[in-house]
């Protein structure tokens, strides 16, 4: 039970927070902090109990985070747990850090420290710091062997290179990229920083000074930390506890929870191209003459690795061999992301490709244990500091050992699992070969990933962490949790709740499906009659959102619209999201009409309040795309279990997609407009109706408008 001096906490803080910004009490919101409170409770008992989790969907306009940040940080204090909040965006990280955070430490008497975690790549690198400014011969080296990949410090801006060094110096930075005084390029910050396979941690001689880890050691000193799903997981994948505290330490919230499984995927998946492995392992062989002559390596563990190169290269020859011959055989290959592929089914590969798959496996595991064991011995070099001109030589050559073992590692792991068969009875991974060809040179790619996090995030979050809270304003699929525990992989024990939104659907916004007489599938009757009835939807000086599930309709479109609707026309293509949203409201305010083209990645995230949107047109029903390797091996594993794909799979996705696309229509209560679904399937079909009655209560005009297209 929770204890009544943690309950008054919660409930003296809410009262508080209230008072001091005349807000009243939202009943989402105080049921969202209950239910919270009372999962997480059991941590207070002194029995051996399952983690306990919490799944929230609290609808638009709840005060999520509020919720979520009182109902979990006093409990968390009492019991010396870290809170560890995960977002998916850097918009709403930034919000919870900058904004709601303070507002709840000003507005409460609730006290405690927060910090922002960041990666390793948001540091400056002292050492590279220090190599950039001196140059060396040594690391003339190191540009002639990797010079695309490396930055020439020539090209760097040396000047602001020396600024930083001077503000270091003075105190006045702590080598946080986002907290320079002016935005800092790619092409200058790339120089500067380090991954985990190129840092060389307490062996550094900046160590004491690391603006990386003296980061890191400031979280072991606070009550919050503020995150965002890539670290989180990046912890998690090395072990947990190396970046963030260690996961049973920890309560995570993650908010917009819809991502985790997928970003857990990318995160756990594999990928490499055969000839551009065959040309890392030439500039692997030059690295190999490189510390020899540095007197790093000896002539025989030269000759060794060597051997190991040649071998690699003659299986992966073979397997070139074995693919060409395998995209022969099957005529014509799907197109996904701008590249042909082929994704194999349930993820099985034929036997002479996994035979091949296993020699590789076997040589990279070879290959990667030479790198590992060259890069111990510089770090004990490193380590000794006997020679100092020695250690110094250590200390440039590191981070491009590192590099390559970075490589080798990925190369290994892509072969090792196409070399493995999957589990009898477990979701298979997704395997698939993609062929591409940029100026005449040809090359072919392997990728795997798997088709569920459940199994990854299982073993190396819900079974390790303290608590967790997922929380988003979308994650249920027409009604249920189903997606989400399948995808996730949640346990038995977890809690769910859907707080519907305060929002006065039905009153302040209508959904209109014109009549078409036609299916997106009739490509150009669909396209033409979206094209016709844009101009008579909307006036010039309309505010309006236009999502499209395809860039060549997108496209088509805007190229078919009259010149001056064209001219209203903010297309994703054209802008960084951010720049476009900006222009976009820029218009607006000028009394001027702007109408944003979109593709997926408007469909959610995307905060356009009052006039700035009033009107959200959605070309189809946006089911996933056919073509995802990923999502194509998951249908057919789950045909193969006796279920239906589309209706377990792809018809509660989509529904769960259109809630989130109409969803950018109503951001505040005082919001109203229009959304306009050219899709008559979403009437006509039986899956469409179902996915109609999981949408909003907004007001329904089915078939009262007819916009046919011209003759």
């Amino acid at each position: 039970m929770l204890a009544d001096e943690v309950k008054d906490r919660i409930q003296t803080a809410y009262r508080q927070l209230l008072e001091s910004r005349d807000l009243t009490p939202r009943y989402g919101q105080r049921q969202m902090i209950a239910e919270i409170a009372r999962t997480l409770a059991v941590l207070a008992s002194d029995e051996d109990v399952d983690t306990p989790i919490c799944v929230i969907e609290a609808g638009t306009g709840t005060g999520k985070t509020l919720a979520y940040l009182l109902a979990v940080l006093p409990l968390a204090q009492e019991l010396g747990y870290k809170v560890v909040i995960a977002t998916a965006t850097v918009a709403l990280q930034e919000q919870v850090i900058f904004k709601d955070i303070p507002e709840i430490l000003e507005g409460s008497d609730l006290e405690f420290k927060v910090s922002l975690a960041k990666g390793r790549g948001r540091y400056l690198c002292l050492s590279k710091l220090d190599m950039l400014l001196a140059g060396s011969d040594s690391l003339q080296a190191m540009m002639d062997l990797y010079g695309e990949e490396l930055e020439d410090p020539d090209s760097g801006d040396t000047a602001l290179y020396e600024d930083m060094l001077n503000e270091l110096g003075a105190g006045n930075w702590q080598g946080d990229r986002d907290d320079w005084k002016t935005p800092i390029s790619d092409a200058n910050w790339r120089p500067l920083t380090v991954d985990r396979y190129q840092c060389t941690g307490s062996n550094c001689s900046n160590f004491r000074n690391c603006c990386f880890y003296n980061a890191r050691d400031s979280l072991d000193k606070v009550d919050c930390i503020v995150s965002n799903h890539d670290l989180v997981l990046t912890d998690l994948a090395m072990g947990g506890g190396v970046i963030l505290p260690e996961p049973e330490k920890c309560i995570y919230i993650f908010d917009e929870a819809h991502h985790l499984p997928f970003k857990s995927n990318n995160h756990f998946s594999a990928y490499t191209r055969i000839k551009a492995s065959l040309a890392w392992l030439e500039r692997c062989e030059n690295l190999f003459v490189q510390l020899a002559k540095e007197e790093f390596l000896d002539a025989d563990r030269q000759e060794q690795l060597q051997r190991i190169i040649n071998s690699i290269r003659d299986h992966s020859d073979d397997a070139w061999s074995l693919l060409e011959q395998t995209i022969e055989s099957l005529g014509a290959l799907d197109s996904y992301e701008n590249r042909s592929q082929h994704a194999f089914e349930l993820g099985i590969v034929p036997d002479a490709i996994r035979e091949v798959a296993q020699n590789l496996g076997t040589e990279y595991t070879r290959l990667s244990s030479g790198l590992q064991d060259l890069a111990s011995e510089l770090r004990q070099i490193m380590d000794d500091g006997v020679d100092l001109e020695k250690t110094k030589l250590a200390e440039q050559w590191y981070p491009i050992l590192g590099t390559n073992t970075d490589r080798a590692e990925a190369n290994l792991e892509l072969w090792l699992s196409y070399a493995q068969q999957d589990p009898e009875g477990s979701a298979p991974r997704a395997r698939w070969l993609s062929f591409t060809e940029n100026e005449g040179i040809a090359d072919i790619g392997l990728s795997s990933s798997p088709v569920l996090a459940a199994e990854n995030l299982q073993e190396r979050l819900w079974q390790n962490c303290a608590g967790a809270v997922l929380t988003s304003a979308t994650l249920s699929a027409l009604g249920e949790f189903t997606m989400l525990r399948l995808r996730a992989g949640l346990p038995e024990q977890t809690h769910y709740l859907s707080i519907p939104s305060p929002f006065d659907f039905s009153g302040s916004a209508s959904l209109v499906v014109p009549r078409m007489n036609c299916e997106p599938s009739e490509t150009e009757k669909h396209t033409e009659y979206i094209i016709n009835a844009i101009p008579q939807l909307l006036k010039h000086d309309s505010a309006a959102l236009m999502l499209f599930s395809s860039r060549r309709q997108m496209n088509e479109v805007m190229q078919s619209l009259p010149r001056e609707w064209l001219d209203l026309i903010l297309c994703q293509d054209d802008y960084q999201k951010a720049q476009l949203l900006k222009y976009h409201r820029q218009r607006v305010d000028r009394g001027e009409g702007s109408i944003i083209f979109g593709l997926a990645s408007f469909a959610e995230g995307v905060d356009l309040p009052g006039k700035y949107c009033t009107h959200v047109l959605i070309a189809k029903i946006p089911f996933a795309v056919p073509n995802d390797p990923i999502e194509m091996t998951l249908s057919a594993w789950i045909e193969q279990q006796g279920q239906n794909a589309f209706m377990t799979l792809a018809v509660p996705d989509a529904a769960f997609r259109l809630v989130q696309a109409s969803g950018r229509l109503l951001r505040s209560e005082t919001d109203s407009g229009r959304i306009t679904l050219f899709d008559e399937r979403i009437v006509n079909k039986r899956y469409g109706k179902t996915i109609l009655e999981s949408m909003p209560p907004y007001r329904r005009e089915i078939f009262q408008d007819e916009f046919p297209a011209e003759n």
